[in-house]
């Protein structure tokens, strides 16, 4: 596929909404992926690094070993992913910070528009699709309710941190960034990040580039294999994670962070009007119902420009 530069600006801006969306706990850059036309593409490149690539460099050289893995491609998306993640992760944080309920609201309509787009994808419903999607949901759901874990912050345990979480970004609808916070490693790769951590990122990128290249492979064969059943699965992630994305929460525990201050650590959905009474306070149903129908128009513009155009 031939592409201009004005192809790969693009390319570069859908990696950059896949990184702005990694940094949100609760919100797949995978599914950015998805809604904006590039994911199987994204997978089938990843996996093609492989032996086969290596025999290629080691006997036709580095041009056709760099066309093998679809190079081009990849730099522009994981160079738009980095560039969001080093650029946005101070405003980000500072957003979910400061208005935390709105970013959820937004990416609650964003998850609701992905969630119908993977749907929409899949051709044939039977027992085994809806099996697949009820399992989806079901998977994503607990995942959004386990307690976070304490865990060492040894270079072994980061290098099998960013093997599992980068497995579930390049998943539409499980979030990267939540399964490091389970993991109890979600702000120390954050501030590994805003402090340049070069030790700490090196063994967090290796771990995630042997978990990209396997789990590519995986998934790969899924899509290949079991279409239908597998869009539903994904379809379930995307429904089951939108308990995390819910924007009236109650805390029920807190933890101390590394700045000595509290923050949730673990909490349960509430309906609007329990938040006003708990709180008492305004529960902003107005601006959260504009931020998610934001969120889900996105999807639908995204979905409106990826379609193919014909011509007569």
């Amino acid at each position: 596929m031939q592409r201009t530069v004005s192809d790969y600006l693009l390319i570069v801006l859908k990696g950059m909404g896949m990184g702005a969306a990694d940094i949100i706990p609760g919100v797949s850059g995978g599914t950015i992926a998805f809604i904006t036309g590039i994911y199987q593409e994204l997978i089938n490149s990843i996996r093609s690094v492989n032996l086969e690539g290596l025999r290629i460099l080691k006997k036709e050289g580095v041009v056709n070993a760099w066309r093998h893995i679809n190079g081009n491609f990849l730099v522009a998306v994981f160079g738009g992913i980095l560039f969001s993640i080093f650029s946005l992760a101070r405003l980000f944080s500072w957003l979910v910070a400061n208005y935390q309920m709105l970013v959820w609201a937004f990416f609650f309509g964003l998850i609701i528009g992905s969630a119908i787009f993977v749907g929409k994808k899949i051709r044939h419903w039977n027992f085994v699709t809806l099996l697949m999607l009820i399992s989806g949901t079901a998977i994503a759901w607990y995942i959004t309710i386990a307690s976070p874990a304490t865990t060492t912050e040894a270079i072994w345990f980061i290098i099998i941190t960013g093997s599992i979480a980068i497995s579930a970004m390049i998943l539409p609808g499980i979030s990267g960034s939540f399964i490091l916070l389970l993991m109890g490693k979600y702000e120390f790769i954050l501030n590994a990040v805003k402090d340049v951590k070069i030790i700490i990122l090196a063994a967090f990128a290796a771990g995630c580039a042997i978990g990209l290249i396997s789990f590519s492979n995986i998934i790969a064969w899924f899509f290949k294999n079991y279409p239908n059943a597998t869009m539903a699965m994904l379809s379930g992630f995307m429904i089951g994670s939108l308990n995390k994305l819910w924007p009236w929460k109650e805390v029920i525990e807190h933890r101390l962070n590394s700045h000595g201050e509290m923050v949730p650590f673990l909490e349960r959905s509430i309906l609007p009007q329990q938040y006003a009474d708990m709180v008492q306070n305004d529960p902003m149903i107005i601006p959260i119902i504009i931020c998610s129908i934001a969120g889900m128009g996105i999807v639908l513009l995204l979905e409106y420009i990826a379609k193919p155009t014909t011509t007569t």
